[in-house]
């Protein structure tokens, strides 16, 4: 546990989680972020062209910059994914896989869909060193490696480019065969700074203080071998994780969260915002906007905390 009590604790990197983490940073609360990755399903989009005020901006460029707001203002964050959630006498602590306990006086739920893990030997333990599920976040600490993308399609291939922009070689594991068609991997793989090893199961991801290698199983052959590699990128797509708000907040039948119009969920103290709530429409702005409601929710809810006065308005 890190000892520090926040005002607020925001799970989730996506819209909603970032726009949050702006809008309590920018009202002068202590703020940390718990995300697994940042920009959540946001970055699959190759353009937004529905953003108020923005005529066109790549998904993964729009959350960089909403991160980059909140940074600005204060606004800290943790890489790991929260899985446990409990009341204290007045806090609540967010329990991580990796990085221990958090306590904050608020919480903003925003995590949206979490990336799914490899769930193989050697994974847990080496998140944050090695294994990543945000390329965007850390690819710059890998420059000049040798590093594995494991998945396919859109969300994998721009893992690899966004990897190779810092010299990195980059093996696309795949347990699939097939082709590879996007042509910019196409022109890396024939001068072998990008690698495509179809048909390949990981069995387990091998390390110390960080990875060494990666056991692969062709799932042809059944043949094993052992690949060195500095780092891995899990790119497998997204999965709604709620089950560990069971019993805490109050879910519809498709495992939303439920909230009213201000971001409250059943549980005094705890919001949530974005696409892991019981609202309609699932899109970017709604997600912001939700996010930035949740966030002046959570400000007026520790104010009352502290007898100190609420906002009514930006402009009170």
């Amino acid at each position: 546990m890190s000892g520090v009590v926040y005002d607020i604790i925001i799970v989730g990197g996506g819209a909603a989680g970032l726009t949050a983490a702006l809008y309590a940073t920018r009202q002068g609360l202590k703020t940390l972020v718990v995300a697994k990755d940042i920009g959540g399903q946001l970055t699959l989009a190759s353009q937004i062209e529905n953003y108020p005020g923005i005529k066109a901006i790549a998904g993964l460029e729009l959350a960089q910059s909403i991160k980059e707001q909140a940074e600005e203002f204060g606004a800290e964050f943790v890489y790991d994914e929260a899985i446990g959630i409990s009341q204290l006498d007045n806090a609540f602590r967010i329990s991580t896989k990796v990085s221990g306990d958090y306590d904050a006086l608020a919480v903003i739920l925003a995590f949206g869909k979490t990336p799914r893990s490899l769930g193989v030997p050697g994974e847990d333990g080496l998140v944050g060193r090695g294994v990543s599920y945000c390329a965007i976040c850390d690819a710059p600490l890998f420059r000049g490696k040798k590093v594995a993308v494991v998945g396919w399609g859109e969300h994998a291939f721009k893992a690899v480019k966004v990897l190779r922009a810092y010299g990195n070689k980059v093996y696309i594991i795949h347990r699939g065969e097939a082709k590879l068609t996007d042509e910019e991997l196409v022109r890396e793989s024939e001068s072998m700074n990008v690698v495509y090893m179809p048909n390949s199961v990981v069995l387990e991801i091998k390390g110390d203080t960080r990875v060494r290698s990666i056991v692969l199983k062709n799932a042809k052959t059944g043949e094993e071998g052992e690949l060195e590699v500095d780092g891995v990128f899990v790119e497998m797509g997204y999965t709604a994780k709620t089950d560990w708000m069971k019993g805490f907040v109050q879910l519809n039948e498709n495992g939303e969260i439920v909230t009213d119009k201000l971001g409250m969920t059943s549980r005094p103290g705890v919001f949530a915002a974005g696409d892991v709530t019981d609202i309609l429409y699932k899109q970017a702005v709604i997600a912001a906007a939700q996010g930035a409601i949740a966030a002046l929710s959570a400000y007026n809810y520790v104010q009352r905390l502290r007898g100190l006065p609420t906002k009514k308005s930006d402009w009170d």
